[in-house]
């Protein structure tokens, strides 16, 4: 064994949950650079995600995943399917359970799917949103969560006032392998420029539209093309299933759209560090998260064997 085999630890980390327990506002706060798209929103995350955390004496690889739930459609399936197949090769895994309110069904559904697996690997629950709880509620759900499932350990942490996060950081390290760098220093995810575009525009969408018109969203980049000095030119189109929802996305007088663009290329800019010009156009494809082809198109790759 080599040298930096024997220092160095390197390894993939798991996050699962339910939708909108806060696993890419987890791994973007631990990364300190944003990645991945969040919103308040449920299942914003729709595929598997790489956040590549290098330091000086170790490789964590944070798996970000879908949110675990009951689905009404074939995106559903996928979704579900992107995350289970993330615990196959997973060193660790982090199972976020929102403290801020009781266990629910979803939860109930991912013990009984972590039982099932039969070479388990470690499992870490990590209690989100411990900000917005007394002690004495953080006390119950504790009690509630290791009654749901004997995780291996279980800590309490906030991505948003940060505390718990240095001790996350430290159980992580102290259960992956020893082993050599998985990826360079200078790569923080497996995620294309393009494919972090697309998220963040459907992220924008995500913030001002409403009702059911947001997980009826699917954003495809047709065209990304470095311009030198005058920064990148950003082509790309919103899918919708109605042209009801068209109408929502576009906005009266095309104002929706245009705050949805300005968003969107604001945080283009700051994940890419340079000036984009981005021109975004609504389209209907009609009942596109249950046609396999749509869903093909679009990346999310149906059908596979678990």
């Amino acid at each position: 064994m080599t040298e930096e085999k024997t220092q160095n630890r390197a390894g993939y980390v798991a996050v699962i949950g339910r939708p909108n327990v806060g696993k890419s506002t987890l791994v973007n706060t631990l990364l300190e650079q944003k990645i991945a798209a969040v919103s308040a929103k449920p299942q914003t995350t729709r595929r598997r995600q790489l956040g590549i955390l290098t330091l000086p004496d170790a490789q964590v690889i944070f798996v970000d995943t879908p949110g675990l739930h009951v689905p009404q459609h074939k995106l559903g399936d996928y979704m579900n399917q992107e995350a289970v197949e993330s615990l196959r090769d997973a060193d660790l895994i982090l199972w976020l359970i929102d403290a801020s309110v009781p266990i629910t069904p979803e939860d109930q559904m991912i013990a009984t799917r972590l039982q099932t697996i039969k070479k388990r690997p470690p499992i870490l629950i990590v209690l989100s949103k411990a900000d917005m709880i007394n002690e004495d509620t953080l006390f119950e759900r504790k009690k509630q969560s290791l009654a749901l499932f004997p995780a291996e350990d279980m800590l309490a942490v906030s991505s948003i006032t940060k505390s718990g996060l240095d001790i996350l950081k430290q159980k992580i390290l102290a259960v992956l392998p020893f082993g050599e760098r998985y990826f360079d220093e200078e790569t923080v995810t497996d995620y294309r420029e393009r494919d972090i575009a697309a998220e963040l525009i459907r992220e924008s969408v995500l913030t001002f539209v409403r009702d059911e018109v947001p997980h009826c969203i699917a954003v495809r980049v047709d065209q990304y093309e470095e311009r030198g000095d005058k920064g990148a030119y950003i082509e790309a189109t919103i899918f919708v299933e109605r042209d009801s929802q068209k109408g929502i996305v576009i906005g009266q007088k095309g104002e929706m759209v245009k705050k949805i663009g300005t968003r969107a290329r604001q945080e283009i800019e700051s994940m890419s560090g340079r000036k984009v010009f981005l021109d975004l156009r609504a389209k209907v494809n009609k009942n596109w998260r249950n046609s396999p082809d749509a869903l093909r198109l679009l990346g999310y790759t149906v059908g596979k064997e678990e």
